[in-house]
């Protein structure tokens, strides 16, 4: 099986280093480099507090000029510091683009970690030269970058795909991402960055990729709260001299693949929940709205109850038919049935479980699908979300140590 890593896609490198913001000579400063201009699309959190490495960044994709690189740091998130922020960040991009020869606005910026404490500027631009230097399209560099930008994550998450077109030509697709807490729509405590080496126009990337967030990344769920640095961001530079058009089958065979990977991604994060012994995928369909199935599934997937019943492997699914009546949709609590897999665990609202050894079994499992239907229309929706373990607590008591 073939690995996946940033640097699939033509003309791009990465690296990570480690600038000494972790400690413990552990990587933490990461750079993503195309050595063409890019075209830039990102979508952000929708929090109204937004760090100063991500509000530089937003200004710059708004401008709408092609990019060549983003930074990003780790364990500070450059939030909540005053107007020195974005002059820390801009500062850290000036010393990246003089070392890559290009202009500081062609490099974004980007820092996840701790709210409220301001930038080590001169200790990371000190790394800079390094950082550059060690820029390579190889494999092991595209990892480093990825665990630099990690923070309570335990697992690196990359995802890559190659893509025939109609006319048999090639490009490639490829992502990292970090996220495992502070997580819940509309985005959260995670970054993610993908590459391809297709040419497309920004419009078209923009329509894509707000559309494949939507209910991917923003159908995650770790503990109900929206952090202040998330982004997700493309960078599109061309190398395979394949163009990507819009109304086309080969910008339908894009999409699909920039939301399976989304959804790959979303699945990772998901499953990488701070202090998280199991996924849990909860979808809601029946529903008489497209706003009523969003309410119902959103209930579920940040209820403390709920979620320390799938811990506990407690067959309590009563917890999730009141998550279910007090999120605000519309429906009739007498036609509602639940499965757990295929295995009903609750009939016209009435939570009887005929097998409690099989669904002892179920809820076993690492994963576990949860379904609701209201049987109230034809909508639906779904959200990936975790357990809540004991350890959520220990990581988030003790965060900035």
């Amino acid at each position: 099986m073939e690995t996946s890593y940033i640097t699939i896609p033509k003309g791009f490198k990465a690296s990570g280093v480690c600038a000494d913001l972790k400690g413990e000579g552990k990587l933490d400063f990461a750079l993503i480099y195309s050595e063409t201009p890019a075209t830039v699309s990102g979508v952000y959190t929708s929090n109204l507090v937004k760090g100063h490495s991500l509000q530089r960044s937003i200004k710059l994709i708004d401008n709408k000029l092609p990019k060549r690189a983003i930074a990003i740091n780790a364990k500070n998130a450059n939030a909540c510091v005053g107007p020195v922020g974005e002059e820390d960040a801009d500062q850290i991009a000036k010393a990246i683009a003089k070392e890559l020869d290009i202009d500081s606005s062609e490099v974004l910026t980007a820092s996840t970690g701790v709210i409220g404490i301001r930038l080590p500027v001169e200790k990371m631009v000190s790394h800079v030269p390094n950082l550059v230097s060690s820029l390579s399209s190889d494999e092991a560099s595209a990892h480093n970058a990825e665990l630099a930008m990690m923070t309570t994550d335990t697992v690196p998450k990359e995802v890559s795909a190659k893509i025939t077109l109609q006319n048999g030509k090639e490009i490639s697709v490829a992502a990292m991402a970090k996220g495992s807490g502070m997580i819940h729509p509309n985005l959260a405590t995670m970054i993610c960055v993908f590459t391809t080496d297709a040419k497309i126009d920004k419009s078209l990337l923009d329509d894509m990729l707000k559309k494949a967030v939507s209910h991917t990344f923003n159908r995650v769920s770790v503990d109900g709260d929206t952090s202040v640095c998330d982004s997700v961001m493309v960078f599109a530079n061309g190398a395979s001299e394949v163009e990507i058009v819009k109304d086309t089958e080969d910008a339908d065979i894009f999409y699909s693949t920039l939301e399976q990977l989304s959804t790959d991604l979303a699945r990772m994060i998901a499953c990488d929940g701070e202090g998280a012994t199991k996924l849990l995928e909860v979808k809601v369909k029946g529903a008489a709205t497209e706003k009523d199935a969003k309410l119902v599934v959103t209930a579920i997937a940040r209820s403390p109850l709920c979620k320390t019943a799938i811990f506990g492997e407690d067959a309590n699914f009563g917890r999730f038919i009141t998550a279910a009546g007090y999120s605000g949709a519309d429906f009739d609590p007498n036609k509602l049935d639940m499965y757990v897999g295929d295995l009903k665990v609750c009939e016209n609202g009435d939570a009887t479980i005929t097998d409690e050894e099989a669904a002892a079994k179920l809820l076993a499992e690492h994963d576990i699908e949860v379904t609701v239907d209201l049987n109230n229309g034809t909508f639906e929706d779904r959200m990936f979300t975790c357990d809540f373990s004991y350890d959520y607590v220990k990581i988030n008591g003790s965060y900035r140590s």
